[in-house]
């Protein structure tokens, strides 16, 4: 592969979003994630929710994936009745992002899973969640950080080896690990903060956390370097 590699990331898709005069839906994502993607050496392309049977086609224009963070899965998704903290479904999203995962693992797609997608990830696969835990979103609407420390000999630990802080926010986590996963990261409370598919032909790897609000090129970067093989 020649050039910079195209890396699709997820959106929102938001009701009556405010731009100058304008209110109108829109489909948003903070620009933390393409400036990620860019630093990292990647071009970014937005891919706002659409009908699950375009994923695969989406994917096939792709060199990498990426399934942003965002509002909590729906409960249903995996079994479970919503907990009375769960946020309101975003039904669209998740059909369309859990159409992507499945095309991109089909199609050994390099994939990375951002907070929500990391759980995406694992209900993708069977997985279960967590659907409140307190400590990793001690203020509404600030991020926060905890340290995360690698699974050795796993892919992520191959990425960043040593124990790092990161950039936090969120009240969900994984519970059961989906066919194939494995944890490749933990906070010191134990939750899992990292997961990867060891099994799969390309590379697939979903972090609890927000890179895309921090310094750490590392993920990214280890993204961008899969999609030029």
């Amino acid at each position: 592969m020649t050039g910079r590699p195209l890396i699709g990331v997820s959106t929102y898709l938001e009701a009556g979003a405010r731009w100058g005069v304008w209110e109108l839906d829109a489909a948003l994502l903070p620009a933390g994630y393409p400036r990620l993607v860019q630093r990292a050496g990647g071009l970014a392309a937005m891919l706002p929710p659409d009908a699950a049977q375009h994923a695969a086609a989406t994917v096939a224009r792709l060199d990498a994936l990426v399934i942003a963070g965002g509002p909590d899965v729906e409960p249903g998704r995996y079994g479970a009745s919503p907990d009375p903290r769960t946020g309101p479904p975003a039904r669209e999203r998740d059909a369309w992002e859990l159409a992507l995962i499945e095309a991109a693992l089909a199609a050994h797609v390099p994939l990375l899973g951002i907070c929500r997608g990391m759980q995406l990830l694992n209900v993708a696969l069977g997985g279960t969640l967590v659907q409140h835990l307190d400590g990793h979103a001690e203020v509404m609407g600030v991020f926060g950080r905890h340290a995360v420390k690698p699974v050795p000999g796993t892919l992520y630990a191959g990425v960043v080896p040593e124990e790092t802080s990161v950039p936090t926010y969120h009240h969900q986590s994984v519970d059961r690990l989906g066919t194939g996963l494995v944890p490749s990261a933990h906070a010191a409370d134990g939750t899992v903060e990292a997961i990867e598919l060891p099994s799969a032909e390309g590379w697939v790897l979903g972090v609890q956390w927000h890179p895309e609000m921090g310094e750490d090129l590392r993920v990214m970067r280890a993204l961008v370097a899969s999609a030029r093989v």
